[in-house]
């Protein structure tokens, strides 16, 4: 009998205060998704540092039913060419502006995620890609050649 009881406040608590969300923090870091979802995801930090749009290019044409989840808090510059990589690939794609989404480093910009669960061990980009938007330690190192100097005097 007390289950029974205990439904109509139930509905009353629910009507009043909405569904309860589960695991809000997890959602709030991953753009309104589950850890569990995440295909790939970009830092604020990396977006800002390197170009991934090739990377992302590559993942919308492995998961095209994927959507992309946009942090909408950060500047146009920074977001522009993933919102139309997106376009051009068909790949749905929602701007999250809500004031939860922060813009610091360790905050995420863009997540690719699926409708169910897929578990992927790793999903940073830098990782999943390293050859795209960075350059290797030896590229820095390598001498100029001669077109290379000519260029910084220009």
């Amino acid at each position: 009998m007390a289950e029974t009881d205990k439904q109509p406040v139930d509905r009353i608590e629910t009507a009043i205060h909405g569904t309860p969300k589960l695991h809000p923090d997890e959602q709030r870091k991953y753009l309104g998704t589950f850890r569990e979802r995440v295909e790939v995801a970009v830092t604020v930090a990396q977006i800002k540092q390197a170009d991934y749009v090739d990377a992302l290019t590559q993942a919308f044409a492995a998961h095209p039913d994927n959507q992309l989840f946009i942090n909408g808090n950060l500047e146009q510059d920074l977001i522009g060419p993933y919102i139309k990589a997106a376009s051009h690939a068909n790949i749905k794609f929602t701007i999250k502006t809500d004031d939860i989404y922060r813009t610091a480093d360790d905050n995420y910009a863009l997540v690719f995620t699926a409708a169910t669960a897929i578990n992927q061990d790793d999903i940073d980009i830098a990782y999943r890609y390293p050859a795209q938007g960075t350059s290797t330690d030896e590229d820095d190192n390598k001498p100029a050649g001669l077109l290379d100097k000519f260029k910084k005097l220009l």
